[in-house]
């Protein structure tokens, strides 16, 4: 479905940017000379849809494939985990992100999100947040938990969300798209699907969440209002989490999740059908936020990271996000508290699903039929050069 609706989405570029003329413009693409220097290396290869990926060491990698598969990667040799919970395959739906425990060197524990059905019926399935002990001596789960599983169960094929990130005070933040239900899901405290939601890190939901104590409303909810948040990171020297939103056509939006706050999927947004008609005249409303950025026309974005290693000097506090539409990797410069460059980073390398920092701090990049490759300065030695 969304190789479909994204193609599809292509012919209708000119409507979405007649329909956009009076909103400003995103800043133009930085073509050349590159501004820093850089090959790649391919680390583990012969990948199909690598979604999630977390580091154990620089060296060793936790990965999952869409299509059901935890693997475990050391220099560059798989080897399959046991023990998963059944994975619902269902369109965008599968095996997830995947992120190791803040705390995993002493306890071995990982989280991970899935789709699945836990309630044994044939009402198809919804995303669900899993912890588990990583028993690399028998290559196993121990100690499977389920921390949150979204209801209803739908069998729409689509908007899963799934990413998985933790803050500096001990909160885990997950986040769960509209489900392809867009005009009931986002905007309803009482059902889930287009939330952001936080936990403690045993599942536990902490009592000061915005919506504690409200009649039949989720508590796990941080904020609302999304659509479908497939990449998200915390920022350690802003103290925030930024998420982006793979939106309708050339609505693709970054925001910066904040407590009880609404970011106004459906109601408002930027962007059209993927047919080219439109859905909502609103870009803005009391009471909603507006996006820290949006893309016109849209990238298809997935996975995103922000660079704070001296690896590539020109490029920390720069955001990095998958493109799956056009095949590349977008450097965004950031000054004043708004974007100001773009670059295409790995132009035409495939369909970027991950990106991610490793522990010294290079970017390592999940691209679809191909693998995970490693992001390298031009003067150290490279494999492949571009």
């Amino acid at each position: 479905m969304e190789y479909l609706l994204s193609s599809i989405g292509l012919l209708f570029c000119p409507l979405v940017l007649l329909y956009c003329q009076d909103r400003p413009d995103n800043p133009p693409f930085i073509e050349s000379p590159k501004e820093v220097d850089y090959g790649y290396q391919v680390v583990v290869d012969s990948l199909e849809i690598p979604w999630g990926m977390d580091f154990i060491s620089e060296n060793e990698l936790l990965i999952t494939e869409k299509k059901g598969e935890l693997i475990y990667a050391v220099d560059g040799q798989k080897t399959q985990i046991s023990g998963l919970p059944f994975v619902y395959q269902r369109g965008q739906g599968g095996l997830l992100d995947v992120a190791l425990h803040p705390d995993y060197r002493n306890n071995k524990v990982i989280y991970f999100v899935t789709a699945t059905n836990t309630e044994n019926d044939d009402q198809g399935g919804n995303t669900a947040l899993y912890s588990a002990v990583l028993n690399l001596e028998d290559f196993r789960l121990d100690d499977l938990t389920l921390l949150y599983k979204a209801t209803p169960n739908t069998k729409r094929p689509h908007h899963w969300g799934s990413r998985i990130i933790f803050d500096d005070q001990g909160y885990l933040y997950f986040a769960v798209g509209d489900r392809g239900q867009r005009d009931i899901t986002p905007q309803d405290l009482t059902t889930d699907g287009g939330k952001i939601y936080r936990l403690h890190l045993d599942g536990s939901i902490p009592q000061d969440n915005p919506f504690v104590g409200q009649p039949s409303v989720k508590e796990a909810i941080f904020s609302y209002g999304h659509r479908n948040p497939q990449g998200m990171f915390f920022h350690n020297e802003k103290k925030e989490i930024w998420l982006h939103e793979h939106g309708p056509r050339g609505g693709d939006e970054i925001n910066i999740s904040r407590k009880g706050l609404n970011y106004g999927w459906p109601v408002i947004s930027y962007g059209i059908n993927y047919s080219g008609t439109i859905f909502t005249d609103k870009t803005h409303q009391e009471g909603m936020e507006q996006p820290f950025y949006y893309w016109t026309p849209s990238i298809g974005p997935s996975g995103m990271a922000i660079s704070t290693s001296d690896i590539y000097p020109d490029w920390k506090g720069n955001i990095f996000v998958g493109s799956l539409t056009f095949s590349y990797l977008e450097r965004l410069v950031i000054e004043n508290n708004q974007v100001v460059k773009r670059e295409k980073v790995l132009d035409e390398i495939g369909r970027v699903r991950n990106v991610k920092q490793s522990p010294e701090g290079y970017l390592f990049v999940g691209v679809e039929n191909l693998g995970i490759i490693k992001i390298i300065p031009s003067h150290e030695n490279l494999s492949t050069s571009l």
